[in-house]
């Protein structure tokens, strides 16, 4: 936003100039980005934080200044009264709630307490619509408005002296003599000033009269009670809106105005009054007529809050330096906070401006910026405490350093995911967000495979053809009225695991890649047992994926992304991803090296053929002559498998049938006290065939 040094002098005489107070402002937190010279005069821009709400206008900045420098800030008092008697009405018990005029009676009913707590109004009689004076068209147009007509300006010309959004109505264009703030009826229509026309539901909040809606409370007036040449007669408006109620339509309706702006961002409930009649005055200076009677002032619910406690101690602590008294009274009191001290104590009464400062820690940061941390020296902070870990930070340092180490990169991606990808890769039911940002993230994500994938896909179209990735965070489903969070862990590859060079070919990724990073994943935690199944969800490749059970329990799924996913996400290559679920495994403790010397005695290797129908994997040949119970059994692996022609009518293959395999076996046997016997070895072996027969196993003999 801009801001005039021009406009800010009017209210605060600072002896510095236009530049030294821009460098001031931005020490003090009231960053000036730029400064420009346009028709002979300063224009400030202005990079203000979103609860800054309170200096987003010409008094707010002035405030700011008094503060820094020191210096009286001018009381802002418009001057307008009736002719007569100007009693100020206002009205703050009941509902609805209503204001009356010295002239009879004009009700304000404020229906929705929560959407709209008060509601300031004034009536400008035979006014004369046209042009307004040059001072105000100028400063218009330096803050980059244009002209519109004198009753229109005073409006933006208000809400950039004070920050308070306001609006002129028509006031013979209101049936019924009544203004009504209330939720809309589903659809009920508007047309609004930008000569939109809006279908409303029950969520908006509108201004209404007594017949339709007349604007969009806090967004944006109505057309067809605007202000134009024939205008007699004003009600000029000045309200107070709930900031979610504001921000909700305004991303509704897709409409961003000024006045939202300051709405969502939560506005000030006490200068109603003062907005509304500094107005008044602007449209009698520009435009003429007389007050219609008082100020009506419907006051739903007051908005108050608390005093805040502040602890000399705790500037001390915090602050790190020592403030006098004196000096912090200042520089609250220029601030606009009330300060009061009782028995050495000091409370502060927080204005209805500043909303953003609710802590005594917000406190102690306004001291800071205003006292200048240019004066603060450089010491470090003293520490007393100690650094207390996290339950399962050994074991994420643990993760992350072994995937780090098999060559993957860490990558975060953001929470929200779309509804068709909560379908696709989660298990539970997602948690749909009240306000989302966009369609494409409209809910918590269940699953990490959706946002891996997505950094996948955002390296493939700029040129990274190998790719591996790794995410550690939380994923979440709804249960019942109740949420839950689940740590996980997901890592994807893609492409090649070494490159061509002059020794040998490009090494791609496989399915027996990313089985051997979950396992090497998993051996870094205790575990009785562990074995491996094709019981995978939907979005994996059938015949290329696998879960891993942990002492019973699923703790990983893996394996190729199934090709049609691959697909509609525009993939070309073969993905390869796990996703591991870490709350399960970091049950179990880590697991800690131990050592175990070589055995001095030789080892004895066994080797075994057999055929076995295509239903028989590995993992039940493994578990099978595991539960055989044989000590000296140091490893048993399979060498070698082997598929003929089976699938070719008319073949059988050298397995003999169709839907047979032949798999070569290799045990080793080894003890760790004396040599083996032969007979042992014979025996134990005896025993593997037995017990592979019994998975319909037959023994080769050539």
């Amino acid at each position: 936003m801009r801001i005039l040094p021009a406009w800010l002098r009017e209210f605060v005489n600072v002896a510095a100039d236009d530049r030294q107070l821009a460098e001031d402002l931005t020490s003090a937190g009231i960053a000036v980005e730029s400064i420009s010279e346009e028709h002979g005069e300063s224009v400030y821009e202005m990079d203000l934080t979103t609860n800054r709400v309170d200096a987003m206008n010409h008094y707010g900045v002035a405030r700011e200044a008094s503060a820094i420098y020191g210096v009286e800030l001018k009381k802002f008092e418009p001057k307008v009264r009736a002719q007569g008697r100007d009693p100020a009405t206002s009205t703050k018990s009941g509902s609805p709630l209503l204001g009356m005029t010295t002239e009879g009676v004009f009700p304000i009913v404020i229906e929705d307490r929560e959407g709209c707590a008060r509601y300031t109004a004034r009536i400008v009689r035979e006014v004369k619509i046209g042009p307004s004076p040059q001072y105000i068209t100028k400063r218009l147009e330096l803050l980059g408005s244009r002209g519109i007509n004198n009753v229109a300006d005073a409006t933006n010309y208000a809400i950039n002296e004070l920050g308070h959004p306001t609006h002129a109505f028509d006031l013979d264009l209101l049936d019924g003599g009544k203004i009504i703030v209330r939720r809309a009826k589903d659809g009920e229509f508007l047309k609004t000033l930008d000569g939109v026309g809006r279908t409303l539901t029950s969520d908006d909040l509108v201004i209404a009269d007594a017949e339709k809606p007349v604007a969009l409370a806090g967004v944006m007036g109505g057309f067809d009670s605007m202000i134009t040449e024939k205008t007699k007669n004003v009600l000029i408006e000045s309200a107070w809106f709930n900031p979610a109620t504001v921000r909700s339509m305004a991303k509704r309706h897709s409409m961003h105005t000024d006045a939202s702006h300051r709405f969502e961002r939560g506005a000030d409930w006490g200068i109603t009054p003062v907005a509304c009649d500094r107005v008044a005055e602007l449209v009698l200076e520009t435009a003429g007529g007389e007050l219609g009677g008082g100020r009506i002032d419907a006051v739903a619910r007051v908005i108050e809050r608390a005093p805040i406690a502040l602890r000399r101690s705790e500037v001390k602590r915090i602050l790190g330096i020592e403030i006098s008294n004196p000096e912090i009274d200042r520089i609250l009191s220029q601030l606009g906070f009330g300060v009061a001290r009782v028995n050495g104590e000091c409370s502060v009464t927080i204005p209805t401006w500043r909303l953003d400062v609710e802590r005594e820690v917000d406190l102690l940061e306004e001291l800071a910026r205003i006292y200048g941390y240019n004066k603060f020296p450089n010491t470090l902070p003293t520490f007393t405490g100690a650094v207390v870990a996290l339950p399962d930070e050994a074991k994420d340092a643990r993760v992350r350093q072994t995937m780090l180490s098999l060559g993957y990169d860490e990558a975060i991606s953001i929470t929200f995911i779309s509804a068709e990808d909560a379908r696709t890769f989660g298990g539970g039911e997602p948690l749909a967000l009240a306000n989302p940002l966009s369609e494409e993230a409209g809910y918590m994500r269940n699953s990490l495979v959706p946002g891996l994938l997505n950094m996948v896909s955002y390296n493939l179209n700029r040129g990274s053809s190998d790719v591996c990735l790794f995410e550690a965070g939380e994923v979440f489903e709804q249960l019942g009225d109740r949420h839950h969070e689940h740590r996980r862990l997901a890592f994807a590859a893609i492409g090649n695991l070494a490159p061509h060079s002059v020794h040998s070919g490009a090494q791609p990724t496989t399915f027996f890649h990313i089985k051997g990073d979950v396992e090497q994943l998993l051996s870094g935690f205790e575990h009785k047992s562990l074995y491996f199944d094709d019981k995978t969800p939907g979005y994996f490749h059938p015949g290329r994926s696998a879960r891993a059970v942990l002492d019973g329990e699923t703790v990983a799924r893996f394996g190729q992304l199934h090709p049609e996913v691959a697909a509609q996400r525009k993939l070309r290559q073969d993905v390869f991803l796990a996703e591991v679920m870490l709350e399960r495994l970091y049950q179990r403790p880590l697991r800690e090296p131990k050592y175990q010397r070589f055995s001095k005695f030789p080892a004895v290797g066994r080797d075994f053929s057999f055929f076995f129908e295509d239903s028989v994997t590995f993992e039940r040949i493994r578990f099978t002559v595991d539960a055989l119970g044989i000590v000296e059994l140091q490893s048993f692996v399979a060498v070698e498998i082997y598929r003929g022609e089976r699938d070719q009518p008319g073949k059988t293959g050298p397995t003999g049938a169709a839907g047979k395999y032949s798999i070569l076996l290799r045990a080793e046997f080894q003890s760790q006290e004396r040599t083996l016997r032969d007979d042992e070895v014979a025996q134990w072996s005896t025993q593997i065939v037995e017990a592979l027969g019994g998975l319909g196993g037959v023994l080769r003999t050539q």
